[in-house]
């Protein structure tokens, strides 16, 4: 069995026979519309896990409400499907007092950035170690089709029916201002990309959140069709290389004058003058400034791939070297007595 560990996976257990895709396949029926990208991830995350080698009761997935958020049903490993928006924070509270688990995190956009928008950020600014997979099909599924705070503008749907006014989010460039420690995108259909991807960000110690461009077929089909074709805009982040994409690596992201990035053709520029990606730069505001190369409108371009990876004490590693105390059990319960019965006390 292939294993694969790393600081994110520090003090989780590892299985010790071998395991199989079948081995996280729960008995519950999948009960996602057909064609919906939710099954190339769910089979994609069957795949993986295996590879990982990570015990199936030293993994946790947490979830909020949506389409996606029915993933832990899916997955025979330990999951809550939670309350709406609020997954991140469950997720904290069970990395905090767990360090031996693998914690998930499975979302929507509209779960995530909408009513769960508070607990996203602060989970990301805080640099909890979890896993976030942020399932993007810029509509509200399970509700029957209402806009989402990732709509782009003009978008008809039943709650706008004369076009949404609101400016999207961009998810990337949020959890990058929130200068979260690993952000990446990918895309539901690109499995070994999506599998890579994935890999980087359980292994990673730290918040991690990846971005999956996810198609809904009955509410917002063909959301992403304008950058899976051949002549599609994705443009694939790779670190140390340069940032070049499309047919026959055609075009290139070079820096303007005015220090922006921008999208030019290879023939036409300097070959000295394309940008190469570097996802370990402590300051993330070239990793922004690449994450701004999304076109949230008809979608052109996005970049894909590992946006920031770098290295940040955890929340959850911190907060318990604080409850660490180098004293015989009896002076710790002591200790503890006296803070519980300190000086802010009463007699009712």
């Amino acid at each position: 069995m292939t294993t694969t560990t790393g600081p994110g996976l520090a003090g989780v257990p590892l299985s010790l026979t071998p395991l199989n895709r079948k081995d996280f396949v729960s008995d519950q029926e999948v009960r996602w519309c057909p064609g919906c990208g939710d099954y190339a991830v769910l089979a994609t995350f069957q795949g993986l896990m295996p590879q990982l080698g990570i015990r199936r009761e030293n993994t946790v997935i947490v979830s909020g409400i949506g389409c996606s958020s029915r993933f832990p049903y899916y997955v025979d490993t330990y999951g809550m499907h939670s309350i709406h928006g609020r997954a991140p924070a469950i997720a904290t509270g069970i990395a905090m007092t767990r360090p031996d688990l693998a914690v998930w995190v499975v979302t929507g956009d509209g779960d995530a950035l909408s009513i769960g928008g508070n607990h996203l950020v602060h989970a990301l600014r805080r640099n909890v170690n979890i896993t976030i997979m942020l399932f993007n099909n810029r509509i509200y599924g399970l509700t029957k089709g209402q806009y989402s705070p990732t709509s782009e503008q003009g978008k008809v749907t039943k709650s706008t029916p004369v076009g949404s006014v609101d400016r999207p989010f961009n998810p990337v460039s949020l959890a990058l201002g929130a200068e979260a420690t690993f952000v990446a995108r990918t895309v539901d259909s690109h499995r070994a990309h999506l599998t890579e991807v994935l890999s980087a960000a359980i292994t990673h110690r730290g918040a991690a959140l990846v971005e999956i461009y996810q198609n809904c077929p009955i509410f917002n089909d063909g959301a992403f069709d304008s950058l899976k074709g051949a002549d599609g805009g994705l443009i694939p982040l790779r670190h140390g290389e340069p940032v070049i994409f499309g047919p026959d690596n055609a075009r290139c992201v070079v820096r303007g004058p005015d220090g922006s990035l921008r999208v030019a053709y290879v023939e036409d520029v300097d070959p000295a003058e394309v940008l190469v990606h570097d996802a370990h730069a402590d300051d993330p505001g070239l990793a922004f400034a690449l994450s701004r190369l999304t076109d949230t409108a008809d979608l052109v371009t996005a970049p894909i791939g590992i946006f920031r990876d770098v290295e940040r004490p955890t929340y959850d590693d911190l907060a318990r070297d604080q409850l660490t105390v180098q004293t015989d059990p009896g002076e710790r319960i002591a200790s503890l007595q006296k803070l519980i019965a300190g000086g802010d006390t009463w007699t009712v």
